[in-house]
């Protein structure tokens, strides 16, 4: 047994081996209604609320970078906490909120991002009751407290990771690293463009809007889950496409097969990932969804995506349990392991202190 006592551990995520060793076996009390407890890849935990009834959870930070502007950091934060809501394929319902805000902030700052945030939901249908709003010493952006959102639906529409079944074809949207790619963009504008070109930038910047998952998640449920379509949705955030991958067979136990060729790497993400030195592969990816389809039907979900302007690809498919990760790359196959720390938060500060 691992000994975690007395680490220092890097930004971002506990590790998954320090996961299951402090969290997993720490779950208070046993509850019959917890349908889906706290599982490697797995973005929401699902409760039986009522007869025929299921509540989807999720929790994260509150994260809000001023420098964006009040709106475009708002709309982050909201979407953060809706896109992994969504992935469980109920509809969205509540948000609670604790604001733990800077003693720096104004009461007409605090007016305009409160009411950004508040809008975001509106567009959403996202109903916000109840949470904490304060200002407090040592509290800075952009972690600045820490919300709750749920999706309310039938107990026999959800859909979570353990859900992806041997055979089923995995599907990408919109491609690797779209977070970091889009934050590099936002952050340092001017920094970057020195390196890679303001087009470049850009094009780089105008991602932002793309991290989000919740049009594909609505989408999904419209065009069918489990045995009519889709089998399971995942939020590739930090690890980015390959952790998520490894986590989605975590989950549901069995091994995933994936082509590294065919998961979508956009010019200006390529660009920007090459100049500041972290692989896009691995790299957090907010507004990236992994879903497995069932064979049949998962080119029709490709088409639809795309008719909503959504670019997706088939990239592998779900072995048998117990099969092994594999990624097939131009150099042959290799086994495929979680990444383990993600390298944006590390290039990301050395940015910041530069």
């Amino acid at each position: 047994m691992s000994d975690h006592r007395g680490k220092i551990e890097r930004a971002g995520k506990i590790t998954p081996e320090v996961f299951d060793h402090l969290i997993l076996r720490r779950l208070g009390a046993s509850d019959p209604d917890v349908l889906v407890g706290p599982r490697h890849g797995v973005d929401v935990g699902v409760l039986q609320v009522g007869p025929g009834t299921a509540m989807a959870v999720t929790s994260d930070p509150v994260f809000v970078v001023p420098a964006y502007g009040w709106q475009r950091a708002a709309w982050f934060a909201v979407h953060i906490l809706a896109s992994d809501a969504a992935t469980s394929g109920l509809p969205l319902r509540w948000m609670v909120v604790d604001l733990n805000l800077p003693m720096g902030i104004t009461d007409d700052e605090m007016v305009e991002l409160w009411q950004a945030f508040s809008q975001t939901c509106l567009d959403l249908d996202i109903a916000v009751v109840g949470g904490h709003t304060a200002r407090y010493e040592g509290c800075n952006w952009p972690m600045v407290g820490g919300a709750s959102c749920m999706a309310l639906g039938p107990d026999d529409r959800f859909v979570t990771p353990t859900m992806a079944r041997p055979g089923d074809l995995i599907v990408v949207t919109k491609g690797a690293a779209i977070e970091a790619t889009a934050l590099f963009a936002a952050t340092f504008p001017d920094r970057l463009a020195e390196g890679v070109g303001a087009e470049v930038v850009r094009a780089a910047d105008a991602l932002f809007g793309s991290m989000t998952v919740v049009p594909e998640c609505r989408l999904a449920s419209r065009f069918g889950l489990r045995s009519e379509g889709v089998t399971s949705m995942h939020d590739a955030t930090e690890g980015g496409v390959l952790g998520g991958l490894v986590e989605v067979a975590a989950a549901c136990g069995a091994g995933v097969r994936v082509n590294l060729d065919d998961i979508p790497v956009r010019p200006e993400v390529s660009a920007v990932c090459q100049h500041v030195g972290i692989d896009p592969y691995v790299s957090i990816s907010e507004g990236t969804l992994i879903a497995t389809v069932v064979p049949g039907r998962a080119s029709q979900f490709v088409t639809e995506l795309a008719a909503e302007g959504i670019d997706a690809a088939v990239i592998g498919e779900v072995l048998r349990h117990g099969a092994g990760n594999v990624l097939v790359t131009s150099e042959g196959e290799r086994p495929l392991a979680h990444p383990g720390k993600d390298p944006f938060w590390e290039a990301f500060a050395r940015w910041a202190e530069a």
